[in-house]
C-alpha cells in the first residue's frame, strides 16, 4: 500500500499542466499549434499562481500546517514543491519552444531579436516605433521616486539599468511593455522567408531614443514580471450592492501580494536585487529564473502568417441531425429532446433558441444562469432583445467568475438598463448552474422549454470547449429549474426537485447512493460498473466511496482532464479503478456520468465537477437523459474517448503522464474519431431521406 491514499491536487494540476507542455513538445503537433500549447501552458501557469499557490502560501504564512486539508502534507512543504516543479515545468517549456524556433526556421519563419535587423527592416521598424509603439510607452524612472510604482500582473516588464558617464552613476528604469498592440510584429519581407520580432525587442532597439536625454555610458533592459494573489475580499459592508463591492475588490486585486517573480537570469545581480528590495519580495515567496521573454501566454495569439498548413485542419460544426437552424427550434423540441455536443456540433442552435423566444409572441418569460460570457455576448443581445420584446427577462448573473468579474459587472449594468431583472446569487455560494427555462403560452396553457448545460453560454469557447447541451420540453425537469430560480429568490428555502440534482443540498449524497447502489449490485453478481467523465476529481469524501466501490468489484472508468486526486490500479484500494486525461486540440470539458444499473444504465450530464467546492459551495445542477437515443449517444462519447490511444495518458500516483500503449493496435485519436462519429449520424440520416 502506498503512504498517502490521495495525490495533492496542486501537484496533481501541474501534472495537467504538464500534459499542456507535452502537446507543445509533440512532434505530431503542427508548429503553429505547438506555439498555441506554450501559450497555454504559460496562461495556465499565471492563474494557477494567482488562485491555488496564492491560498497555499497564505496558509503557510499564517503557521498553519493546513496537512488536513491537503492531503497529508503541510503548507510550508507544498509551497517549496511547487516551486521546484515550476522551475523545472519552466526551463523545459524554454527548451520546448528553441526546438519549435528552429524548426519553423527550416520552414522560412525567423524569430529575430533587435540584432539581427536587416536595413530594411530597420527602416520599417523606425517608422513602427515612432507611429505606434512610442506614444503607447509608459518609462519611469526609479531612483528619486519616494514610492515604488505599482507593477501589474497582467503585463510584462522591462528593467532597466543606465550606467551614467563620468560619474558611474546607476539609474533604474522600468518599461511597460504595452497590451495594446500585438506582441509579434510581423515584419516586411522581399522573399520567401518571413520574419517576426517580439515587442520587447523592438523596445530594446530604441532604448538609445528612449533615454536620450541621459548622458549614459551603458544601457540594459531584462525582463520581469510578477503574479499577485488574486484572492477576492468581499466586504460586509450592508450599504453598499453587490456591484460595487465586486467592483471595488476586483480593483483592489492589482495591489495584492506578490505570489510569484519571474526574472531573465542573465539579468546583473545588482538591479535584480534592486527591484527584488523595492517591491519587497522576499526569499518565501517564490522567486523564479526564467529566460529572456515572459508573459509566453501572447503566443496563443502567434500570428498565422498565412501558413494554414502549419496549423490543425479547422473541422467546420456539423449541424445537430433532425433539428434545423431555419425552422422553429422550439416547434421540434416539443416533441422530442436534442443533444448539442460543441465545438463538434454548432453552437448556434443555443443562440437560435433564445433569439427565437425573443421574437415569439407566445413566449412570456426568460430565466436562465450566466457565469462567464464571450467579449461581444449574442447571448446578451438575445436577452435584450427578449425584454425590448416585452418578455420578462430574470437573469442570474455570477458577479464571483474569477477573472470575469469586470465583464460580468459591465453585461450586468448593461441588461439592468434594458429592463432585465438580475439576481445577483446567494451569499456564500456561487452559482456555476448552466440552466434556462422559458414559459410559453399554448392553449391557454403554460407550456415550458429549456436548456441544461454543463458549460458556459459563451460562442467564444465553444468553438474549443467540448460541452453538452440538452434541449428539451420535459415539463418536470422544468418544473425543478422554476423551483431553482425560485431558490436564488428565496434562499432560506431548500425545495425538493424529483428529477434534477442540485449542489449544494442535494448533490453529494444523491451520488453516494447511486454508487451504492453499483456496490449492490456487484455484490449480489449483478453486472455493474461506473464512467465518470470530468474537469477535476478531488474530494476526498468522493474518492474514499470510490475505493470502495472498487473493493467491492465495481470497474471504474475515469476520463478526467486535470486534477485526480484518486490514485488508481493500486490492490486493496482501487485495483478495479482505470483513470485516463485527454489532451488534444480541444478542451475537454463536458461532466457526464454514467452508472450501469445491472442493465438499466442510468446517464447524467452536470455542471459539478467531483470536487468539494461543487458538492457542498456552489449552485449545481446534474440533469438524468431520459431519451434512449441521447442516452446512448452520451455512451459512445465516453467509449470512443476511452479507445483513444493518441492523446490519451495515464493518471498515476507516479505523475508522469505515461501515455496509453498503443502496441500493434490502429492509431485512434478520440477527438478526430468523435467529429467523425457526428458525420456519420447526417450522412445514414442523407442515405434514410
Amino acid at each position: 500500500m502506498l503512504e498517502h491514499k490521495y495525490i495533492d491536487r496542486e501537484k496533481s494540476w501541474l501534472a495537467f499542466n504538464a500534459r499542456v507542455l507535452q502537446e507543445a513538445a509533440d512532434d505530431s503537433v503542427p508548429l503553429l499549434d505547438r506555439l498555441r500549447f506554450l501559450g497555454i501552458f504559460s496562461n495556465n501557469l499565471d492563474e494557477f499562481f494567482r488562485v491555488r499557490f496564492a491560498a497555499i502560501r497564505r496558509l503557510s504564512l499564517s503557521g498553519i500546517s493546513g496537512e488536513k486539508y491537503l492531503g497529508g502534507i503541510s503548507a510550508q512543504q507544498l509551497v517549496k514543491d511547487i516551486t521546484e516543479i515550476v522551475i523545472q515545468q519552466q526551463s523545459e517549456s524554454l527548451r520546448i519552444l528553441n526546438i519549435i524556433e528552429a524548426k519553423l526556421e527550416t520552414e522560412n519563419i525567423f524569430i529575430i531579436n533587435e540584432n539581427q535587423i536587416s536595413r530594411e527592416q530597420e527602416n520599417f521598424l523606425k517608422d513602427f516605433f515612432i507611429q505606434k509603439l512610442s506614444p503607447e510607452l509608459v518609462t519611469i524612472i526609479l531612483n528619486d521616486l519616494a514610492e515604488f510604482p505599482l507593477l501589474k500582473d497582467t503585463l510584462g516588464y522591462l528593467a532597466v539599468k543606465l550606467v551614467m558617464n563620468h560619474t558611474s552613476e546607476v539609474r533604474y528604469a522600468v518599461i511597460e511593455i504595452p497590451k495594446t498592440i500585438n506582441r509579434f510584429v510581423v515584419l516586411p519581407s522581399n522573399n520567401e522567408k518571413q520574419y517576426v520580432i517580439l515587442l520587447d525587442d523592438v523596445i530594446r532597439h530604441n532604448l538609445k531614443s528612449i533615454f536620450n536625454i541621459f548622458d549614459y555610458e551603458s544601457v540594459s533592459a531584462h525582463m520581469i514580471k510578477i503574479t499577485r494573489d488574486a484572492q477576492l475580499d468581499i466586504d460586509s459592508d450592508l450599504s453598499k450592492s453587490m456591484i460595487e463591492k465586486i467592483s471595488t475588490s476586483v480593483k483592489d486585486r492589482r495591489i495584492g501580494e506578490p505570489v510569484r517573480f519571474i526574472y531573465d537570469q542573465l539579468i546583473e545581480k545588482d538591479t535584480l536585487q534592486f527591484f527584488l528590495d523595492k517591491m519587497k519580495i522576499v526569499t518565501t515567496d517564490s522567486i523564479i529564473p526564467g529566460g529572456r521573454y515572459h508573459n509566453r501566454r501572447d503566443y496563443m495569439n502567434f500570428p498565422n502568417l498565412g501558413r494554414f498548413d502549419l496549423l490543425y485542419l479547422t473541422n467546420e460544426p456539423l449541424p445537430i441531425p433532425g433539428l434545423s437552424l431555419e425552422g422553429s427550434i422550439l416547434e421540434k423540441i416539443s416533441t422530442k429532446d436534442y443533444l448539442l455536443n460543441a465545438p463538434y456540433q454548432s453552437f448556434s442552435y443555443l443562440t437560435k433558441f433564445l433569439r427565437e423566444a425573443a421574437l415569439d409572441p407566445k413566449v412570456t418569460s426568460i430565466k436562465i444562469t450566466l457565469y462567464r460570457l464571450a467579449k461581444n455576448s449574442q447571448i446578451i443581445s438575445s436577452l435584450i432583445n427578449a425584454a425590448k420584446n416585452g418578455k420578462k427577462v430574470t437573469v442570474q448573473i455570477e458577479l464571483q467568475a474569477r477573472f470575469d468579474e469586470a465583464s460580468n459587472i459591465s453585461y450586468a449594468e448593461q441588461m439592468k438598463t434594458e429592463g432585465i431583472e438580475l439576481i445577483f446569487g446567494i451569499k456564500g455560494l456561487k452559482v456555476h448552474s448552466k440552466i434556462c427555462v422559458i414559459e410559453r403560452t399554448e392553449n391557454d396553457k403554460i407550456k415550458r422549454y429549456g436548456f441544461i448545460s454543463t458549460g458556459n453560454f459563451n460562442e467564444s469557447t465553444a468553438k474549443v470547449y467540448t460541452d453538452v447541451t440538452l434541449f428539451t420540453s420535459h415539463q418536470q425537469i422544468l418544473k425543478d429549474i422554476t423551483k431553482i430560480f425560485e431558490f436564488f429568490d428565496i434562499n432560506y428555502r431548500v425545495h425538493r426537485y424529483k428529477h434534477l440534482i442540485v449542489s449544494p443540498h442535494y448533490t453529494r449524497t444523491r451520488f453516494y447512493k447511486l454508487i451504492d447502489r453499483e456496490i449492490l449490485h456487484a455484490s449480489a453478481g449483478r453486472k455493474t460498473h461506473i464512467k465518470l467523465k470530468m474537469n477535476s476529481l478531488s474530494d476526498f469524501k468522493m474518492i474514499d466511496k470510490l475505493y470502495e466501490a472498487s473493493n467491492a468489484g465495481v470497474k471504474i472508468q475515469l476520463e478526467i482532464r486535470g486534477i485526480c486526486s484518486l490514485i488508481p490500479g493500486i490492490p486493496g484500494m482501487s485495483e478495479n479503478i482505470e483513470a485516463i486525461s485527454i489532451v488534444d486540440n480541444y478542451l475537454e470539458h463536458s461532466r457526464v456520468y454514467i452508472f450501469g444499473n445491472a442493465g438499466q444504465t442510468e446517464v447524467y450530464i452536470s455542471s459539478a465537477d467531483f470536487m468539494t467546492r461543487n458538492l457542498d459551495g456552489r449552485v449545481e445542477v446534474t440533469c438524468p437523459i431520459y431519451d434512449q437515443e441521447i442516452k446512448n449517444e452520451l455512451i459512445d462519447n465516453f467509449d470512443l474517448g476511452w479507445k483513444g490511444n493518441v492523446k490519451a495518458r495515464f493518471h498515476s500516483y507516479k505523475l508522469d503522464n505515461k501515455y496509453r500503449v498503443r502496441n500493434h493496435n490502429p492509431v485512434f485519436r478520440a477527438q478526430l474519431e468523435t467529429y467523425k462519429y457526428y458525420r456519420n449520424k447526417i450522412d445514414v440520416l442523407e442515405e434514410i431521406v
